[in-house]
């Protein structure tokens, strides 16, 4: 029999082997990214070449998976399932609940590449795109694949993932861990053994994926020290920086999901419209205003094309090191932002919840880049700086070497370095969240020393990798560690649609009753009533 656990209220204990062996793997890369640096940047070079060769295709056919898998979801009669008991409202307002998800779910990424991508694109298009460097077509090609990179690919992979925690924590009154999603699969074995390697699994993917930000934060932020303040940018200080912040997150995390993570998400938010609405008013407005729909359509028009290109026709190595690297960063983040927007999510609809998740944010992103990006393509194009030399010496700079090219540079800058700060501590506040909850025995609410100590091993493995090598080496580990969770991320999306199919809120048609679907339906309910989820039944009175 399963152990029986109360989802919104702490874990009498914590899951030992699964916090065991997850700290002592990461204090093992920790260990290695300091006493042996060129061994650990040779074995990620090495990994990551054997990894693109030959499993690159993989994860550019997950990807398009679980964004058309989230999109049926949604437009099918799945999509009247409520997230919770049928007269559950939701627990947070749609304008908090978009600020956490966005927060979480981009952050520091949003930021750092919001110059650094177009610029490069522009500078060195893809080798499909068969366009000249620096010229119109090559800035025209830079937004499309920037907002292939940033929209719709990454939130639908959230969306299948968050969608499946939500829908087995508050459909179901399982605990809200990646393996408890698994029973209709693995039946009382994703409570053993198997549950815990997938739990795992999930840690060492949330790590890496989280270190992976924090580490570009890091980088960003001592950039903006040293545009601001003169500051050298250096290692030491990159270090100092990740030691500061994470020393920021603690506090942060003894503040709790609704005080902390929630006002520290909301002022992301604010923050960063502020500075995209001076970019768009103080930069060249028209030629944002242009670039906003030609780069849509673009996207649009080039989507099945882009989405389905693998390293038979183009050139691996850039696959690598841009589309193949987002898929695999989006699905190492999977577990983090499925399991934190799940946790915010209960009492919304499938459907809405799907559009939320999928629209919202890429819209945003779409927004977002189009400003940021599109006054970036302006200034480099007119002369008024060069912006891809500025990335030519680290990318890191892109977006301060921005700011200078307009008015009121010392004050956006120091702004924008606040505002990656921000999202630093938002990042690692709710990744250590969700690894505390998922060494908790799927607690929504883990005990706070546990998350407290993942925090600050996150910091260390940024820390690590970027002792390690850097850039190269935080993108390096995300692919490797990304690898094995697809097939975690596969499973989860087929177990979430066996057990939809069955939903109370579901019924067959009735010219389905004689089919095959029918009987596999049948099954399924027979599983169900045979195997009911391990919770007490107070769960799903209303108001809980």
């Amino acid at each position: 029999m399963a152990e029986q656990v109360r989802p919104d209220r702490p874990a009498e204990r914590t899951d030992r082997l699964v916090l065991g062996l997850g700290v002592a793997g990461v204090l093992a890369v920790v260990g290695w990214g300091i006493f042996g640096r060129a061994s650990l940047a040779a074995f990620g070079k090495s990994g990551l070449s054997w990894v693109i060769s030959t499993f690159g295709w993989f994860f550019v056919v997950a990807a398009d998976a679980f964004l058309v898998l989230s999109v049926v979801l949604a437009a099918s009669r799945f999509g009247r399932i409520r997230l919770g008991a049928d007269d559950d409202e939701p627990e947070f307002s749609t304008l908090a609940w978009v600020s956490m998800m966005f927060s979480t779910g981009m952050g520091i990424g949003l930021v750092f590449y919001a110059v650094a991508e177009p610029i490069q694109h522009y500078a060195a298009p893809p080798p499909a795109a068969g366009v000249q460097p620096q010229t119109g077509p090559a800035a025209a090609t830079a937004m499309q694949y920037t907002l292939f990179h940033w929209t719709l690919h990454p939130w639908g992979i959230y969306a299948v993932a968050a969608l499946a925690l939500a829908y087995s924590t508050f459909r179901k009154g399982r605990g809200s861990r990646i393996s408890a999603a698994f029973a209709p699969l693995l039946g009382a074995r994703a409570y053993g053994p198997a549950g815990q390697a997938i739990d795992l699994l999930a840690v060492f993917a949330t790590v890496f994926g989280s270190a992976t930000s924090l580490g570009l934060g890091a980088l960003q932020v001592a950039a903006g020290l040293d545009s601001a303040t003169g500051v050298p940018d250096s290692t030491a200080v990159e270090l100092v920086v990740i030691a500061a912040l994470t020393a920021a997150f603690v506090v942060s995390a003894f503040t709790g999901l609704h005080k902390g993570i929630k006002w520290l998400s909301t002022s992301n938010v604010v923050l960063a419209v502020a500075l995209m609405v001076f970019v768009f008013v103080a930069g060249p407005t028209i030629y944002t205003l242009e670039v906003l729909p030609a780069s849509v359509g673009d996207y649009l028009s080039h989507l099945v094309v882009m989405s389905t290109r693998t390293g038979a026709f183009t050139d691996p190595a850039w696959l690598g090191s841009w589309t193949i690297f987002y898929w695999a960063w989006w699905i190492s983040w999977a577990p983090f932002v499925g399991i934190f927007i799940a946790r915010i999510s209960r009492g919304r609809t499938v459907r809405e919840f799907v559009t939320g998740v999928l629209l919202v944010p890429s819209a945003a992103s779409v927004v977002w880049f189009a400003i940021m990006g599109g006054t970036a393509l302006r200034v480099q194009r007119t002369g008024t700086r060069d912006l891809v030399a500025d990335v030519g010496a680290s990318a890191e700079n892109a977006l301060f070497g921005l700011l200078h090219a307009l008015p009121l540079a010392t004050v956006t800058t120091a702004l924008a370095a606040v505002l990656v700060a921000l999202f630093f501590v938002t990042g690692a506040d709710s990744a250590a969240l969700v690894l505390g909850s998922l060494s908790s025995r799927g607690a929504l609410r883990p005990h706070r020393g546990v998350v407290v100590l993942w925090g600050v091993l996150i910091g260390a493995v940024a820390a690590a990798l970027l002792l390690a090598g850097g850039l190269a080496a935080l993108q390096q580990a995300t692919i490797l560690v990304a690898l094995p969770f697809v097939v975690v991320m596969l499973g989860l999306a087929v177990s979430l649609v066996r057990e939809m199919a069955v939903d109370p809120a579901v019924r067959p048609r009735p010219g389905l009753r004689r089919s095959g679907l029918a009987a596999a339906v049948r099954a399924a309910r027979s599983y169900e009533e045979e195997n009911p989820p391990p919770v007490t039944r107070w769960f799903h009175r209303p108001g809980r």
